[in-house]
C-alpha cells in the first residue's frame, strides 16, 4: 500500500493526489468516513491525510482516524503528528503504536501555538521543531530509538512527510526550508495552498535547486497544496491573515464582482478558478494535496472535472 503510494509520488509521469481530512470535536470519526464513502471520492484519490488538532483545537486523534480510514478504504493515510503536544518519549511511543496498526506514513509538523487553543491554559511542549520527528523516523527505520537503543522487534518502514509555506517575500526563505526538510529525510514536502501558475513554477524551481544542493534529498518530491476557494471572505482572510500564502488580486477581484451577483454566482466563479488551477497543476506537476476543510462535495467536483 505505502510502497505504491511512494512509487507514484516519485514517478514524474504518474499523478499523485491525496485528500486532507480533519477529525472533528467528537468521540467518533465515522461520519467523515461515511461522507467520503457516499460521495465516492476514495476511488479518485491515491490516499488521505488526517490532521492533528489544527489551530491547537481539540479533535479526534489523528492516528486512530488514519487507521480507520485505511481499514475502510484500503488506501494509505498520512497521519499528522505535531511537536506541540508531545515530548520525544510520547512521539516515539505514538510512532510505535501507529506502526503496530500499520499507520506508517507520518506528516511531521511543528504545530500551531498552544496559546490559541480552545483548552484553558494549555501549554505547548515544542521540544524542537518538526525536524526532530523526521530524525526520530530515520532512527526507527534503522531499527533504533532516538537514544540509539535497538528495538527487539524492529518497526516496519515509516514514510516521512513534511510541510512548507507556499509563498515568501524572499524566496530564499523557502529554499532554506526545502533544504532543511530534505536534509532530515522528508520524502514528500506538502506546500500550503497555491493559487496561480507563477507561484507553482517558482516553487518547483526552488525545490529543484534545493535537491541539487543536497544529495540526501534526491528522492524528495514537492506536493502542491490546493484549497478550492468559493467565497470572497475566505480569499480575503487567507490573503490578509495567513502567512506563507499568496492569493492573487485577480482571484479576489473576480470573487468580489461575483459576490455582488449572489452566493451561487460567487461559488460558481470560485469553483471555476479552482478547477482551472487544478488542471494547470496537473499539466505542470501532477502531485497535489487537496484541502477543503471537510467540504468534501467541493473535492468531488474538483476531482470529477
Amino acid at each position: 500500500m505505502f510502497e505504491r503510494l511512494i512509487k507514484k509520488l516519485q514517478d514524474p509521469k504518474e499523478s499523485y493526489i491525496t485528500l486532507e481530512t480533519t477529525p472533528r470535536h467528537d468521540a467518533t470519526f465515522m461520519p467523515i468516513i461515511e461522507t467520503i464513502d457516499e460521495l465516492g471520492i476514495a476511488e479518485k484519490v491515491d490516499g488521505f491525510s488526517t490532521t492533528d488538532n489544527p489551530l491547537a483545537k481539540l479533535k479526534f486523534n489523528s492516528i486512530v482516524a488514519a487507521h480507520q480510514l485505511q481499514r475502510h478504504f484500503k488506501k494509505p493515510v498520512l497521519a499528522t503528528m505535531t511537536m506541540r503536544d508531545r515530548n520525544k518519549i510520547a512521539l516515539q511511543s505514538d510512532l510505535l503504536g501507529a506502526n503496530g496498526i500499520d499507520v506508517r506514513a507520518i506528516l511531521a509538523l511543528t504545530g500551531d501555538p498552544a496559546k490559541i487553543s480552545d483548552q484553558p491554559n494549555a501549554k505547548g511542549v515544542f521540544e524542537s521543531d518538526s525536524t526532530m520527528l523526521l530524525d526520530i523516523v530515520k532512527c526507527f527505520n534503522a531499527g533504533i530509538d532516538y537514544a540509539g537503543r535497538e528495538f527487539g522487534v524492529k518497526p516496519k518502514p515509516i514514510y516521512p512527510f513534511a510541510v512548507s509555506n507556499a509563498f515568501a517575500k524572499n524566496p530564499k526563505t523557502l529554499l532554506k526550508r526545502f533544504v532543511k526538510k530534505l536534509d532530515h529525510g522528508a520524502l514528500g514536502i506538502i506546500t500550503q495552498p497555491v493559487f496561480d501558475r507563477e507561484n507553482v513554477l517558482m516553487l518547483l524551481e526552488l525545490f529543484e535547486e534545493a535537491k541539487a544542493s543536497n544529495s540526501k534529498g534526491k528522492n524528495g518530491t514537492l506536493i502542491l497544496g490546493l484549497f478550492p476557494v468559493t467565497r470572497l471572505k475566505t480569499a480575503q482572510f487567507l490573503s490578509s491573515h495567513v502567512p506563507g500564502i499568496h492569493v492573487p488580486k485577480k482571484w479576489i477581484d473576480a470573487l468580489y464582482e461575483a459576490q455582488k451577483k449572489g452566493e451561487k454566482t460567487e461559488e460558481k466563479v470560485g469553483l471555476e478558478l479552482s478547477m482551472e488551477l487544478y488542471a494547470s497543476i496537473m499539466e505542470i506537476h501532477p502531485k497535489i494535496h487537496i484541502m477543503t476543510a471537510n467540504r468534501f462535495t467541493l473535492a468531488r467536483k474538483l476531482l470529477t472535472n
